[in-house]
């Protein structure tokens, strides 16, 4: 028998793990592993957890009706997964298991174990690329390394990609007659671990939604992607990331639907559609520096020497930012909406990480992990990648010079205060032409109900690229 292993690739369709385990006669079952201690442990949020188990529930349902079964395992550490998927296959008699290949350390440190526990029982593993277009170690540079540059990984990317090509595979066909499939609303086991399962209906789960999202959004959006996805009060953006991170769809599938939807694949700026291909490419990038330097796994800065920085780790200024109590309304507006849907606009993700960063000077990690803790989209390649690319610790070539001005960025952004006034109730009914810098209107009403600015933006600005030039001394 061959067993598919499924981790963050729960689709049937483009899926290589299961296509590859799916050719030939021979029988097919499947397996997805949970393990809340774990998932813990690496601060995945709780809206991730059941949004993934919403999908497993879907996924199960669906491979019954092709004849495949997906077992469950509830598997408390990556350390205890070796011998718990060993009993597995020597209870099934698994001759082959199948997965697509992780890139985070403890990940690939748990797939190398499973590999030396099998092998004892002649079972052999195969790990196919199902995370990225063109897998980690593909694009290179001229002397054959991986790049640590955006942009000329983007340009080699686009070469190879032109070169190379790839093929879209449909889900499989039935195997067999249809199987039962008990949901895991039902399991005791699953409740037990992980506590309510009910899924946010904000975020529906499936392959069909998520492609659904998809052309919505290649029909009405693409085309002015450049011009409106950093306003969050529009509906710019194609909201796909924690489709993604799930692997509910493949980046394959958007780069194809991409396609299709233009008649090109878009090479520069000056295409229509390129610039949101170009933020795949940056989720790509991401992934593959995770390969090319393991230690970012590991809670180190991309540029070594920025370790030395530092750092406050104030616990008070930390929890208002967490809060949303920072005085400046952008911050606090995104900060809010995080907290009650476990998703933040990119435009807000950039903003509040220099805030934490650059204003407050508290460090990445801290941003890092209370964006994975909260996230639905939450995944590891592309939150530390932002996160130090924020903070001025990571691939980005004149780091510390960017520091955003929190107030500019909301009156460039959300110039009329919608977005503001949406989650930050205390400012519904100021007037535009102070809802960026409420305090003097405020004052005036006589209200206290909104915190004065933490710090002074002009000063912290100047502390905060005193800090890196220190590093040059």
């Amino acid at each position: 028998m061959k067993l598919v292993w499924f981790r963050n690739d729960l689709r049937l369709a483009d899926n290589p793990a299961l296509r590859h385990a799916c050719a030939g006669d021979e029988p097919v079952a499947a397996l997805f592993i949970i393990s809340p201690t774990q998932w813990r442990q690496h601060k995945m949020a709780p809206i991730r957890q059941r949004f993934m188990l919403a999908q497993v529930d879907e996924l199960g349902r669906e491979l019954a009706a092709l004849g495949i079964q997906l077992h469950l395992l509830r598997v408390e550490t990556f350390a205890e997964v070796p011998a718990a998927l060993a009993d597995l296959c020597r209870e099934h008699g698994v001759t082959q298991l199948y997965a697509n290949q992780a890139i985070e350390i403890d990940e690939l440190r748990r797939d190398h174990a499973v590999s030396a526990a099998l092998a004892e029982q002649a079972v052999s593993c195969h790990w196919l690329n199902g995370c990225c277009v063109l897998p980690p170690g593909r694009v290179l540079t001229g002397s054959g390394e991986m790049f640590k540059v955006f942009t000329p990984f983007s340009r080699a990317w686009l070469k190879a990609l032109d070169e190379e090509g790839f093929v879209i595979h449909r889900a499989p066909a039935p195997r067999g007659e249809p199987l039962p499939w008990q949901p895991l609303a039902e399991r005791a086991w699953v409740d037990e671990a992980l506590g309510e399962l009910t899924a946010d209906p904000r975020w529906p789960v499936g392959e069909a939604e998520a492609l659904r999202r998809l052309n919505i959004f290649l029909e009405q959006a693409v085309l002015d992607y450049g011009e409106t996805r950093d306003f969050p009060a529009i509906a710019g953006t194609s909201v796909l990331s924690p489709y993604l991170a799930a692997g509910i769809i493949s980046p394959r599938q958007c780069v194809a639907a991409l396609q299709q939807r233009l008649g090109y694949r878009p090479q520069s700026k000056a295409q229509l559609g390129f610039v949101w291909l170009n933020e795949l490419i940056w989720r790509e990038f991401y992934r593959h520096l995770l390969v090319l330097i393991p230690t970012l796994s590991m809670n180190r800065p991309f540029k070594p020497e920025t370790a030395a920085l530092p750092w406050s780790w104030d616990p008070d200024d930390f929890a208002s930012w967490c809060e949303g109590r920072t005085g400046y309304p952008i911050v606090d507006a995104a900060m809010r909406c995080l907290n009650a849907t476990g998703w933040m606009h990119n435009r807000l993700r950039m903003i509040v990480a220099s805030f934490l960063t650059k204003d407050l000077h508290i460090h990445w990690r801290l941003g890092e992990d209370y964006f994975m803790s909260r996230l639905i989209d939450g995944d590891l390649a592309a939150n530390n990648g932002g996160w130090q690319w924020a903070a001025g610790t990571g691939a980005d070539a004149a780091p510390y010079f960017r520091v955003f001005n929190p107030t500019t960025q909301g009156q460039r952004f959300d110039p009329q205060g919608e977005f503001i006034r949406t989650w930050v109730t205390e400012l519904a009914d100021i007037p535009a032409a102070y809802v960026h810098q409420p305090h003097d209107w405020l004052r005036l009403k006589g209200r206290q109900d909104y915190p004065a600015p933490m710090v002074d933006h002009a000063v912290a600005r100047v502390r905060a690229i005193e800090m890196f030039r220190s590093l040059e001394k």
